[in-house]
């Protein structure tokens, strides 16, 4: 498995300009990866590999994968995924905000079957088990972190270099005995979209965005697209991780931040660049965001 995966990350880094990948073999046949990723959107391609399940937590940032079978699943923070890499051989990668943080275990169930870790003899936690459970009837299944997921994931950050191996090793396992007596219903799994209802809130985040200086309402941008208003703004924050009014007037005041840094503007023409109509209203939005009224954040 790890001559299979070495290969992949190879092409990974050479096509995709991955900011760390960092991979380490924890026990045979399963194998611990750390990727920081900064490329917004890129498409993935590699062997078809059936026997070999990937398990994906998002340690910080959003990720979301376009599968082949025309599904999207996106992870936030503490979420996690799992799915076979036959299933993510040919897809497509996004980061709505820009970055993920997160890992990847990677596990060859034939090689769990045959050959399991000591602790885990008995428990009937094979390869077989964890397929049929969450790959056989659906290509991948995607999961809201909870405390206790999160006391598993968060430990393989943050420990002394000495017993990092040693917590990675434990952690694993723990995670293997967690899924082993989880049971996977609607009320933990994360929602599927198909990928042209992923494309139309690209397309409503692209106008936001691009057109900071007009206010659209969540009944104007519905009608635009054809889209249920509820179904909207429960996919946009499905994507993106936050309602659209809360994260557009993020993006509203990174903008008027730069421009206050970078540009001569006067207060009042930043503010109706960013889509505010009163100068006053502007300058109260911009201090609770960034701690500074907007002359003192351009003096500084």
């Amino acid at each position: 498995m790890i001559d299979e995966l070495t290969d992949i990350r190879s092409s990974f880094i050479k096509h995709h300009s991955a900011d760390h990948i960092k991979a380490v073999e924890l026990y045979p046949g399963i194998e611990l990866t750390y990727l920081t990723l900064t490329t917004e959107h890129f498409s993935v391609h590699h062997a078809a590999l059936d026997h070999i399940l990937e398990i994906n937590y998002c340690h910080s940032g959003r990720i979301g994968w376009e599968m082949g079978n025309g599904n999207s699943v996106y992870l936030g923070q503490k979420d996690f995924s799992l799915h076979t890499m036959k299933t993510c051989a040919d897809s497509i990668i996004s980061l709505p905000n820009g970055d993920y943080e997160g890992l990847t275990i990677s596990i060859d169930l034939r090689e769990l079957t045959d050959n399991p870790p000591e602790v885990l003899s008995g428990t009937g936690i094979t390869g077989t088990f964890l397929y049929d459970k969450f790959c056989k009837n659906s290509p991948i299944t995607s999961l809201a972190g909870n405390e206790q997921t999160e006391s598993i994931f968060s430990a393989f950050y943050g420990q002394p270099e000495h017993l990092q191996l040693s917590w990675q090793k434990i952690k694993v396992l723990e995670l293997l005995l967690y899924l082993g007596g989880l049971k996977v219903d609607s009320k933990n799994c994360l929602t599927e979209y198909q990928s042209e209802q992923i494309e139309i809130i690209r397309k409503i985040h692209e106008q936001l965005t691009e057109h900071m200086e007009q206010r659209f309402t969540i009944e104007t941008l519905s009608k635009q697209y054809l889209i249920n208003p509820t179904t909207l703004k429960t996919m946009f924050k499905s994507v993106y991780g936050t309602s659209i009014a809360a994260h557009i007037k993020e993006h509203r005041m990174e903008k008027a931040a730069k421009l206050l840094r970078e540009t001569s503007l006067s207060i009042a023409e930043i503010a109706e660049s960013v889509g505010y109509d009163s100068q006053s209203r502007f300058t109260t939005a911009f201090k609770a965001y960034c701690g500074k009224l907007p002359k003192d954040y351009r003096n500084s």
